[in-house]
Formats: C-alpha cells, sequence, structure tokens
C-alpha cells in the first residue's frame, strides 16, 4: 500500500510532565499471557520474548511460575543468565514451596499472590481473611529471611472489602513489601469508579501499587488509565493483551494512552511494538487482528475518501498519533469507499495525471470491482482496471508501482 510521509507528527515529549512521573511496566506476557487458553511457549520463544521485551525498555518482566517443574525453572534461569536490564521476577502462591521454588532459579525478586476476596477465599480455598493474612505475611518473611525482593499481588481485589485489604496493605508495608498489586481479577472494575477507589487506597497506604486489570467487559486499558490518574505509578501488561480469558490491559495501548492523553513520559521503545506484537503473536498461534488498536495492520489504513483527503492535507485530521512511532506505516487503499482525492492519488503513484471528468467513471468502477472482490483493490486489481477505462497515458520515464494500492 502506499505511504504517505509528507507531514510529522510533533513529538509528545514536549508536552511530558516531570521526568519523575514516569509510569512503570510489569509485563506478564510470560506469566498472565502463557495462561490465556491454549497458549504454550516453548523455551526458545519465552527466551526471545524475555528479550524483545528487555530491548524495549521494559521495567519488569514476570517471566513465569517456578513452582510448574524443572522445565519453568530452568527457562528462567536461561532468561536471567541473558542478563538483562529488567528486572526479572517469578510469580509465587503465598507458598513457602514456591517461595522456595523462586529461590532456588536464583530469583533475587518474587511476586506473592494472595486472595484478598471472600468468595475467592471460602469458594476456593475454604479459608478465612485471618488465614490469608497470616499466609502472606509469613511468606513474606520467608522471603525477605532468603535476601528476595518481594511484591505482593491482591488476587480479586476488586470484590474484596476496602478496609481489608487497606488494613493488609499498611502491615504488608511495614514488613518491607516493595509494591503492592491490586488486581481486578475478573474485569468488573469501571473507570469512573476505579478511580475515586484507588486514589483512597494510594492516600490510606503511600507507596508504589501496581494495577493488574483484567478484560473481561473491555475495560482492562480504560481501568489501567484510571488507576494511574489515581496515583498508581506502576501498571501490569501483557504484549496484544494476551491472558486468561478475554485477556489483560496490552502494554502498547496502555503506553500510547499514557503518553498521548495523559501526557506522560513512556521510557519504552514504542517504535519496536508492532514487531513485538508479530513475535508474540507468532509463539502463541493466535492471528493479530487487523482492527487491533495500536499495531493492527489497519489501524493507519485509510480509504475512505473524505479520510483521504484530510490525511493529504494533514494526517493529524484523521491519525491520533504518527503511525512510525509504533512501528506502523500509513497506507491509502483504493476500493468501495475511494472518492476522488483517492484516486488522484493513486493515478499519481502510477504517474497519471487525470481530469476532473475522467475521475468520476473510475470512481464507478472502483466502486464497481471492490464489491465485486469484497474488498480493497491491490495494485494488479487497479492495473486491469485502468487497462479497461480510458485514462491518459503515464508520464514518460514514470515507473509503474507494482505494490499495492
Amino acid at each position: 500500500m502506499m505511504t504517505v510521509r509528507e507531514t510529522r507528527f510533533p513529538s509528545s515529549s514536549a508536552t511530558a510532565t516531570q521526568p519523575d512521573a514516569v509510569v512503570r511496566f510489569c509485563d506478564t506476557t510470560l506469566r498472565d499471557g502463557e495462561q490465556a487458553p491454549g497458549v504454550a511457549f516453548t523455551a526458545a520463544e519465552k527466551l526471545a520474548i524475555a528479550g524483545a521485551l528487555d530491548a524495549i525498555g521494559v521495567h519488569q518482566i514476570e517471566a513465569g511460575i517456578p513452582a510448574m517443574g524443572v522445565t519453568e525453572r530452568d527457562v528462567l534461569r536461561e532468561i536471567l543468565a541473558t542478563d538483562p536490564k529488567a528486572e526479572i521476577v517469578g510469580w509465587c502462591r503465598a507458598d513457602h514451596r514456591d517461595v522456595e521454588a523462586a529461590a532456588s532459579c536464583g530469583l533475587v525478586t518474587a511476586h506473592l499472590t494472595i486472595p484478598v476476596s471472600d468468595l475467592h477465599l471460602k469458594s476456593k480455598l475454604e479459608r478465612d481473611r485471618a488465614w490469608a493474612r497470616r499466609r502472606v505475611r509469613d511468606c513474606v518473611v520467608d522471603a525477605t529471611d532468603r535476601g528476595m525482593r518481594v511484591s505482593v499481588g491482591f488476587e480479586d481485589a476488586s470484590r474484596a472489602d476496602d478496609a481489608f485489604v487497606t488494613d493488609l496493605a499498611g502491615e504488608l508495608r511495614e514488613l518491607g513489601v516493595t509494591r503492592l498489586r491490586w488486581a481486578d481479577t475478573v474485569g468488573l472494575l469501571d473507570p469512573v469508579s476505579a478511580y475515586d477507589r484507588l486514589g483512597r487506597l494510594v492516600r490510606a497506604v503511600p507507596g508504589p501499587w501496581e494495577i493488574h486489570a483484567h478484560d473481561d467487559f473491555g475495560l482492562a486499558t480504560a481501568n489501567t488509565i484510571a488507576a494511574v490518574q489515581a496515583g498508581f505509578t506502576w501498571v501490569s501488561t501483557t504484549v496484544l493483551g494476551l491472558g486468561e480469558r478475554a485477556g489483560n490491559a496490552p502494554i502498547e495501548e496502555v503506553a500510547m494512552a499514557l503518553r498521548h492523553l495523559l501526557k506522560l513520559p513512556i521510557d519504552l521503545d514504542t517504535t519496536s511494538f508492532r514487531t513485538l506484537a508479530q513475535l508474540v503473536s507468532r509463539a502463541a498461534g493466535r492471528p493479530l487482528p487487523a482492527g487491533k488498536a495500536v499495531v493492527g495492520e489497519s489501524v493507519f489504513a485509510h480509504e475512505s475518501g473524505i479520510h483521504v483527503h484530510g490525511i493529504l492535507r494533514h494526517p493529524a485530521t484523521y491519525e491520533p498519533f504518527d503511525p512510525a512511532e509504533v512501528g506502523g506505516r500509513r497506507r491509502l487503499t483504493v476500493g468501495k469507499h475511494s472518492g476522488r482525492a483517492s484516486l488522484r492519488h493513486a493515478l499519481e503513484q502510477c504517474g497519471i495525471t487525470a481530469e476532473e471528468s475522467e475521475l468520476e467513471p473510475l470512481v464507478e468502477q472502483v466502486r464497481l470491482a471492490a464489491t465485486r472482490h469484497k474488498r480493497g483493490l491491490d495494485s494488479r486489481d487497479f492495473q486491469e482496471l485502468l487497462g479497461r477505462v480510458e485514462m491518459p497515458a503515464p508520464r514518460a520515464g514514470t515507473p509503474t508501482r507494482e505494490e499495492p494500492v
């Protein structure tokens, strides 16, 4: 498809807030992402994904579950052996066996998870809040006694009693827990109530908080942004939102929303987002949807006549940011909804200058052809159509483009 590069978007860093407002990313593609039904990464794929996440500047990589067994621990050791800049963390239940498994891999950072809703405690574990409090405290002490840095995740926090979560969070801060993760485990949160609710939590228990949002109602990115607005400084993400059920907050969506909507500095190499998305898509065996926000093949493609007219004048008319910012490119396609501006531009790429009176019949032929093909026209379709429509000859010395229109 043809690429338009006449106008560049201004750098968003000009509107960024204070440097210390950088939001930090804990990416869990290799843990929660791999827990998506039917997804199983090979050791080579896990190493490749960890390397790609490290290369874009992710601050922490939740690389797996040490308690899963010898194979998982071996991969974790291999990831650690690459000496990544990112901190590598193992995901653990609040269980002494999990802490031991993490320590045996050479991990110096462990994330301990404890259910905090009565639903999970009673229905899943047949336990109560007092048990959860004792269990997580004991495991935190176990891990810190081993010299490990510890973060704690509150599973199903969105359905838990806020007073209990607040009290437990305060106790864990005193034990030296470095960060607390608030999990919306089945995606029941909404961004409006999240802002107030999570803001109260940050004020009650100051310090680093991380949001872990699931996408069951399509609100994971919105809830993650609301949490940052409320004072959370860490976000839990996965590439493409890969994860259990409907998935998690996608790293690419969260990063670009923070940069462009909240004007916060994002110290990730966002130009590698499309390459990273393709890597994870292949490893997961899940096609990358053309319309996937930020990294889909079609998110910077324009066919509608009024849109192409605007894009040719100034790309910002129909694009929220420069596609190059995420490793993409702009495409103008010829199809059923193309107008005269689109076709004039497509003809110019073929070295043809057409009069207005010659464009209208071509518009009608393009619409008929696109309807017949049930898709936009590629370069061969367009050349064949031009052969059936009386058009001026190409300018001498102007090569006909072979790439799709």
